[in-house]
C-alpha cells in the first residue's frame, strides 16, 4: 500500500460523485492580490489576441482555448505568430497543446514538455 492509498484510505475507486465542483465565489478576496494570475481566453479572431498580449505583457500566464478559429485560416497562423512574438519579446514561453490550447507564460516562467506521471 502506498502512501497516497494510506492518505486516501485504500484501494478504492473513485467516481464522479466522489468530486465537488467548487464554486468561484467562495474564493477569499486576498488571491487577487496576487503577484502572477492564471488567465483562461477563448481566441475567436485578432481582438482576442491583442488581450492575451496584454495580459502576458502585464505578467500573467494565458492559457487560451483556439478551438473556435478554423485550422485551415491564415487568421490561426498570424494569431500564433503574434503570440511567438510576445513570448520572445518577454523571455516568456509559449506552447500549443493539441489542436485546441496553447499555454503563454511571461518572463522567468517556463512550461515543461514532461507530462507528469507518465511512466516511460
Amino acid at each position: 500500500m502506498g502512501l497516497m492509498s494510506k492518505i486516501l484510505g485504500g484501494d478504492q475507486s473513485r467516481t464522479a460523485e466522489d468530486y465537488v465542483e467548487l464554486n468561484l465565489d467562495d474564493v477569499a478576496a486576498e488571491s487577487a492580490n496576487a503577484a502572477m494570475q492564471v488567465r483562461i481566453a477563448e481566441v475567436g479572431g485578432q481582438a482576442d489576441a491583442i488581450d492575451i498580449k496584454d495580459a502576458v505583457y502585464d505578467g500573467d500566464i494565458v492559457i487560451a482555448d483556439i478551438t473556435r478559429l478554423r485550422t485551415e485560416d491564415s487568421t490561426v497562423e498570424h494569431i500564433i505568430d503574434e503570440l511567438r512574438q510576445v513570448a520572445r519579446e518577454v523571455d516568456g514561453d509559449i506552447v500549443r497543446k493539441g489542436d485546441d490550447q496553447m499555454i503563454i507564460t511571461p518572463t522567468g516562467v517556463r512550461v515543461s514538455r514532461e507530462k507528469i506521471g507518465q511512466s516511460l
